[in-house]
């Protein structure tokens, strides 16, 4: 059973989260416009074994949409105030995209000691290790602004490389409508422009995987240059840019497999952090 949840961060944002399984914590953010729905087939897979926080970050999905507090830092703390919210033991952080600049800045800001490991998908976009994918970045932004609809549907076209329905990809488009186009430009521009992982990457201590498509391999070669034997590297080939969705068996099997070689961790028993604290709460 999924559980919706509400943890209030210390800006007064109220950030949305879905809760189902038990067992131990893997939490699940998002990429850019979309929301905690879009790892759908991760809920449903992975929840049999453990317990699957899937976030819908600031100004996106159910969150409220507040005019600050979009820079990758700001999102991080975000993240960082859900887990202790929720007094999750070790957690496995997935992001998506746009999350993986975010994670590392959580790395950087908050280190990496409380966490279980790292999952970054197909993400972080140094533009000197990525000449090819940042023009098509900035290409959407601008697209944006001047057709919204049509930017959406250009957009979603490289999530997927495997046919969708058009009722996933109407509820999809619905998703993304849900974050104001000025949040959006300015989650892109942050994005861009904060692009030094120095700081997070020295100091990395969990397992890290990167898993990604192939129109990435530049910036997968630069992770392997600059992190060597701490990162593991998984491609995902015939892959779009949502390559969980696009191959969610193998995906999941990928997580599993991962979080599996982690040290065993005490797991937080029903009830007993489920955003009951001071700033957290379950929706109604």
């Amino acid at each position: 059973m999924t559980k919706h949840g509400i943890v209030t961060t210390s800006d007064g944002t109220n950030i949305h989260y879905t809760d189902t399984g038990e067992g131990r914590a893997i939490v699940l953010i998002p990429g850019w416009l979309s929301e905690a729905a879009i790892w759908e087939p991760q809920i449903a897979g992975l929840s049999t074994s453990y317990r699957v926080i899937a976030i819908d970050p600031r100004s996106q999905g159910d969150s409220d949409k507040p005019s600050f507090g979009h820079l990758p830092e700001a999102r991080a703390r975000d993240y960082k105030e859900v887990v202790d919210a929720l007094e999750l033991n070790r957690p496995v952080m997935v992001g998506w995209s746009m999350a993986c600049g975010e994670l590392m800045r959580y790395v950087e800001l908050f280190g990496d000691e409380e966490l279980g490991g790292i999952v970054m998908v197909d993400g972080l976009l140094p533009p000197e290790a990525n000449p090819n994918v940042v023009p098509i970045l900035a290409y959407f932004t601008n697209l944006l602004q001047r057709n919204r609809k049509q930017a959406i549907e250009e957009f979603l076209s490289v999530w997927y490389k495997t046919p969708q329905s058009e009722t996933y990809l109407e509820s999809v488009k619905r998703g993304t409508d849900k974050t104001p186009t000025d949040a959006a430009i300015a989650l892109m521009h942050n994005m861009l422009v904060s692009n030094d992982f120095s700081g997070a990457f020295s100091r990395l201590s969990r397992p890290l995987l990167f898993a990604y498509q192939e129109l990435l391999q530049q910036g997968a070669d630069y992770l392997k240059s600059q992190l060597g034997e701490r990162i593991q590297m998984e491609r995902f080939d015939a892959a779009g840019h949502a390559v969980f969705v696009d191959n969610p068996v193998r995906f999941n099997a990928m997580i599993d497999e991962f979080v599996q070689r982690l040290p065993h961790v005490a797991v937080t028993e029903v009830g007993g952090g489920r955003g009951m604290t001071a700033r957290g709460r379950l929706a109604q």
